[in-house]
């Protein structure tokens, strides 16, 4: 069942604000224990950091306003070409773009998930429709139903895995949302921030062959460049040039496309990381599933959703003992006592299950 979503006026936060977080309890920034935002738990690859030291030396020039490195380096990594490829200051910048761009009438988004597509739509005059997803199904996308949701619509977001629920569509049910949008004419966009740990149910290399689909991805999760702000989208060429027409001039800075640059030459640390959060998973759910009060839901990505008793206030009680965790009660859908943590390095691991055991007792 479809519905209106509520005002877009309302507060829209995120994971990662350790600044306020750090002033309202008196801490260091350094000092925080950060579980609020999914960010690759081995931190910025080795060879960009390098990359970022050389490069310093050049920040007296403008960036290169058409990211040809970064796009070519994108490009030979998925076998896809460079003119169906846009990069942006995030893609938070592409997800405000694209529908300034298109004007819809009419905008799903399932529900609950990632909110700047909402804000996003709104802010275009768009009117927003949202699909609720299940607690009880454990908030798992039934494609058949987002196919009929989108009767009447002209534009669609989809976060494949989802945030903050961590649930992954699989290969075989994207295809057919992206057959059913077709047929439809409705423009379908796939966020796969959090792809990278399922890389095999992507549908990047599919963006460049359809009229109606748009792929975004971020260096921001898997490869920790937060702080530097450097995403993309894939599509065809027209989509790509329609884009192109309105967007800002120099948006990804130069230190961004060449740390983005070697971070996807970094093998090394794509092994890494890989056997760094399935080690950290594996812990992570052992301990969780312990604590009689938490209930975990299932998850494909780095982090998990968690419903704790509102009673119990445990985002506070963490904050009290240094520790940010994402309180997803703003979020369509879930409410007080819904929270999302990430999974980080072991020793920060067990401080947090040593401080959510403190809570239960």
């Amino acid at each position: 069942m479809t519905q209106p979503s509520e005002s877009s006026e309302q507060a829209y936060e995120h994971g990662g604000d350790i600044y306020t977080f750090a002033k309202e309890h008196g801490l260091s920034e350094r000092a925080v224990i950060d579980f609020s935002s999914n960010i690759n738990p081995i931190g910025v690859s080795r060879k960009a950091r390098a990359a970022i030291r050389k490069d310093i030396k050049r920040l007296q020039f403008y960036p290169d306003n058409n990211t040809s490195r970064l796009k070519n380096a994108i490009s030979k990594h998925y076998s896809i070409r460079p003119d169906t490829i846009l990069c942006g200051n995030g893609s938070t910048e592409l997800i405000y773009l694209i529908p300034r761009a298109f004007k819809p009438d009419k905008v799903l988004i399932a529900s609950p998930t990632f909110s700047e597509y909402e804000r996003a739509s709104s802010i275009a005059g768009s009117a927003v429709i949202t699909l609720g997803l299940k607690e009880d199904e454990d908030f798992n996308l039934n494609p058949e139903g987002f196919i009929d949701a989108l009767e009447d619509c002209d534009m669609a977001f989809l976060c494949n895995p989802n945030n903050p629920t961590g649930r992954l569509l699989r290969l075989e049910g994207t295809m057919r949302i992206i057959d059913g949008a077709d047929k439809k004419g409705v423009l379908l966009i796939i966020d796969e921030a959090f792809i990278d740990l399922q890389s095999a149910h992507s549908v990047i290399a599919e963006a460049a062959q359809r009229d109606n689909l748009i792929v975004l991805r971020a260096f921001t999760k898997f490869f920790a460049l937060a702080g530097l702000r450097v995403g993309y989208l894939v599509s065809n060429t027209a989509i790509i040039e329609r884009l192109k027409a309105i967007k800002e001039p120099w948006t990804v800075n130069s230190l961004a496309q060449t740390a983005a640059v070697a971070s996807l030459s970094d093998r090394a640390y794509f092994r890494e990381t890989m056997e760094v959060i399935e080690a950290e998973k594996r812990y992570l759910l052992n301990e969780l599933f312990r604590i009689k009060y938490i209930r975990v839901f299932p998850s494909d990505t780095n982090f998990f959703l968690l419903k704790t008793p509102p009673s119990l206030d445990v985002v506070t009680r963490l904050s009290g003992m240094g520790i940010l965790v994402r309180d997803c009660s703003n979020f369509h859908g879930l409410d007080k006592g819904f929270i999302r943590i990430a999974i980080k390095r072991h020793e920060e691991n067990v401080k947090l299950i040593k401080a959510l055991k403190q809570i239960e007792v």
